[in-house]
């Protein structure tokens, strides 16, 4: 069973980093697709990932088309959006052997276009307060990826 973490497009180095301490804690790979908004040789980027930067499981993309026509080998796609309307836990997450967890920009999420084409992957994470507009990366990269590990366990494939 694999597990893959996908930013695309991010902007903020430390939620990168912080994304990547937590796939290497979660045992998933992490995805860049760029462009990036910032340079993964960065001090910024290794701080926010701490000393398990040089051991997070990395893999950068030249851009979109290049990771998608690896897509299908790597697992079963779920895109989170702030507009999707299933809740990520109603999803199956924990079912399918590989997994591939997409996120999008912090100023803009994903593209319309992707929104389009997979409009049946997309979940959310709901939020209570109408005040915020989303969730941090990081802090939905986290969510997601245990709420894989909470399911899988949860159905004896842990």
């Amino acid at each position: 069973m694999s597990l893959h973490v996908v930013l695309v497009h991010p902007e903020i180095h430390w939620n990168t980093g912080n994304a990547g301490r937590t796939c290497l804690a979660v045992g998933a790979t992490l995805h860049l697709v760029e462009p990036l908004g910032f340079s993964l040789d960065e001090k910024q980027v290794r701080r926010a990932g701490l000393d398990y930067w040089p051991h997070v499981p990395l893999r950068v993309w030249y851009d979109w088309a290049a990771f998608e026509r690896e897509l299908a080998a790597l697992g079963e796609p779920f895109f989170f959006s702030t507009r999707a309307t299933t809740p990520f836990w109603d999803a199956p997450l924990g079912e399918p052997d590989d997994v591939v967890l997409i996120f999008g920009r912090e100023s803009a999420g994903l593209p319309d276009d992707l929104h389009e084409r997979y409009a049946a992957r997309f979940v959310t994470m709901p939020m209570h307060s109408a005040r915020i507009r989303s969730l941090n990366l990081s802090t939905s990269v986290g969510i997601a990826a245990y709420e894989v590990l909470r399911q899988r366990r949860s159905r004896g494939r842990a």
